[in-house]
């Protein structure tokens, strides 16, 4: 069965607010969450929201949070977001970026003390309509083993680029670090399917296709090897080091069950987001112009199978998004159910 966006993102509000949220945040968490559904992206739409609840009972989720800038440049601000949902500050420190970028050309922030923020692609995206690229990323709990370890020392620390364009839809870049997402192991283990073997590793360095590799002490592998090690680095600093969040192995775990480590290094997880006016570097049409040309020639590329299109990185996720906003979200039994259950401890009609 496919659910409208529309009654999906008014039951997220609803949860968000029995959570102690107001109605403006609640709003922006839902509407973060429910973006993900929308361009596919299952693994951070409504399928974590009983997660962010979870959080919230455990006192890790501060749903009533008191965001403040505590280091500012013209260009740079870091924020301390009062242990609150990333899915809150994100956006709001994104609009800093922004408006500092229409100031001086560009605009960076750090966040710390923050909590998962959803898809990076929602938040890198907001600089679009403002002839802007858009960055953002984030570090995450360490489920990730470095190349030739077996310890889990780095989370799955997505990385998104946005790239306005003219006649095209944009080019949005929104990738985990790590070889595939913990999200997907979850949908693969909703569905009861093996993963591909080069996903995962047992606890002892052996590689496996069982989806339930982590519950038995397993890691995530580096996407490509050690060159997704460097990225999911390159993720943990500029989120963790210089936010003055956690990094590394000290990252809180999304779950709620399990508790942060002991002395910590920093506060919270940490983000980083950016926007880079694009008449700062070249005017913007023309930079418009030419990421159209470009996408032309990659869609006019040579193929292996005339019937595979060369795919444009964002595309399935607008088209899908297309889709989505007429037909419906499809959510399968148990996230169905998860959700049900939710409604019932919260008195809401699901």
């Amino acid at each position: 069965m496919n659910y409208s966006h529309q009654r999906l993102l008014h039951f997220t509000e609803q949860v968000f607010i029995k959570c102690g949220m107001n109605e403006q945040d609640a709003k922006q968490a839902a509407d973060v969450l429910i973006a993900a559904d929308l361009r596919g992206i299952d693994s951070h739409g409504v399928a974590r929201l009983s997660g962010y609840v979870r959080l919230y009972e455990a006192n890790r989720a501060n749903t009533n949070a008191q965001h403040k800038i505590i280091y500012e440049t013209p260009s740079t601000a870091t924020i301390d977001a009062d242990q609150g949902l990333g899915l809150v500050v994100a956006p709001k420190a994104m609009d800093i970026a922004i408006e500092k970028a229409k100031n001086v050309g560009t605009g960076w922030v750090a966040i710390q003390n923050s909590n998962h923020f959803g898809i990076a692609a929602y938040h890198a995206m907001k600089a679009l309509p403002n002839n802007m690229i858009g960055i953002a990323m984030t570090n995450a709990s360490p489920l990730v083993a470095p190349t030739y370890s077996k310890q889990r020392m780095l989370g799955t620390n997505p990385i998104c680029y946005a790239f306005p364009a003219g006649k095209h839809l944009p080019i949005v870049i929104d990738m985990a670090t790590s070889a595939a997402a913990n999200g997907k192991l979850e949908i693969a283990q909703r569905t009861g399917k093996p993963i591909p073997n080069n996903w995962v590793q047992t606890k002892d360095g052996e590689e496996s296709t069982n989806a339930n590799e982590l519950s038995n002490g397993g890691s995530l592998l580096p996407l490509g090897g050690h060159k997704g090690y460097g990225l999911a680095s390159l993720v943990d600093v500029l989120c963790g080091v210089l936010s003055g969040a956690n990094y590394g192995p000290w990252v809180p775990p999304f779950v709620a069950f399990l508790n942060p480590l002991e002395n910590l290094p920093g506060n919270g997880i940490g983000h980083f987001l950016g926007a880079m006016r694009i008449d700062a570097f070249r005017p913007a049409d023309d930079f418009k112009n030419h990421i159209d040309n470009w996408i032309d020639a990659f869609k006019n590329a040579n193929r292996i199978n005339k019937n595979q299109h060369v795919i444009i990185p964002g595309e399935p996720e607008f088209l899908l998004e297309k889709e989505r906003l007429e037909t419906g979200i499809p959510l399968n039994d148990k996230v169905k159910a998860d959700l049900q259950e939710l409604a019932n401890k919260l008195a809401l009609e699901f």
